[in-house]
Parts: C-alpha cells; sequence; structure tokens
C-alpha cells in the first residue's frame, strides 16, 4: 500500500494501516519529525486506547491497555546496541501477542521478528506525507 496524505486524513491512513496489516508487529520507518509517533497515535486510538499517547523516548517502551488486548510502542533512537534491548526482555514482548509499535527499529534490525509489517513515512516538499506499508510473512 502506498498512499500521500495530509494530517487532516490521517485517522483514515489509521484504519487504512490496520485493514491492510496482516500481523500485529507494526515497524515505522522514517526521519526524525516525518510523523512516526503522530501516526502510531492515530493507530493505537483507531484500536481504542483513551489514555494520552506519547513518544517513550527516555523510557523505552510505553503500555496502552484496550479492549482485551494491549499495545507496546518501543522507540528504540536512543539505544546505544542491541545488547541494550536484549536486556528489557524484548523478545517476550516480541511473541506476547499483543501489538508491537516500534519507532527506529533500524537499530534492532538483527532482532525484530520475521512476521511484521515495514511502514515507511516519507515528508514531501509539500507537507504531506507518503506512506508505503508492506507486510512481511
Amino acid at each position: 500500500m502506498e498512499h500521500t496524505f495530509t494530517i487532516q486524513d490521517l485517522p483514515k491512513v489509521a484504519e487504512k494501516v490496520l485493514l491492510n496489516t496482516s500481523n500485529k508487529i507494526l515497524l515505522f520507518y522514517g526521519n526524525m519529525g516525518v510523523g512516526k509517533t503522530t501516526m502510531i497515535k492515530e493507530i493505537a486510538k483507531s484500536l481504542g486506547v483513551t489514555d494520552t499517547i506519547s513518544s517513550p523516548t527516555f523510557s523505552i517502551v510505553n503500555e496502552y491497555e484496550i479492549n482485551n488486548d494491549k499495545i507496546f510502542h518501543f522507540d528504540f533512537y536512543r539505544i546505544k546496541n542491541e545488547e541494550e534491548v536484549l536486556d528489557i526482555g524484548i523478545e517476550e514482548y516480541f511473541y506476547s501477542g499483543h501489538w508491537i509499535f516500534i519507532e527506529w527499529p533500524e537499530k534492532i534490525k538483527n532482532l525484530l521478528p520475521i512476521e511484521n509489517t515495514k511502514i515507511n513515512l516519507i515528508k514531501n516538499k509539500n507537507e504531506t506525507r507518503t506512506i508505503n506499508m508492506k507486510p512481511v510473512k
């Protein structure tokens, strides 16, 4: 799926993402400031999160409760190596069966589960964004 959108289109784009994923592990790629956290907030709202959603840049992971499920939102921007992520028990999160949203997944590329959905966000010159999404099995 590839789609160009404005900030006003975010709720519709979030619904499209959920309809087009075949798994619960979403990897968000894109430059700083492209809108990864904003996209995650919208997807989490679509899944039923009512709490305030923020980037877990300093805590590494935020957890949100949804109806009979959870969302684990990771931000690996500040990690120095994959060992740090292993120390927090990342495998347990990955194989929990819950939703996993990861910002900066390229920092842990050797640890990522084989089944995931890659989401690449690009900021265009006219302030729109383009999303490229590819489920991997």
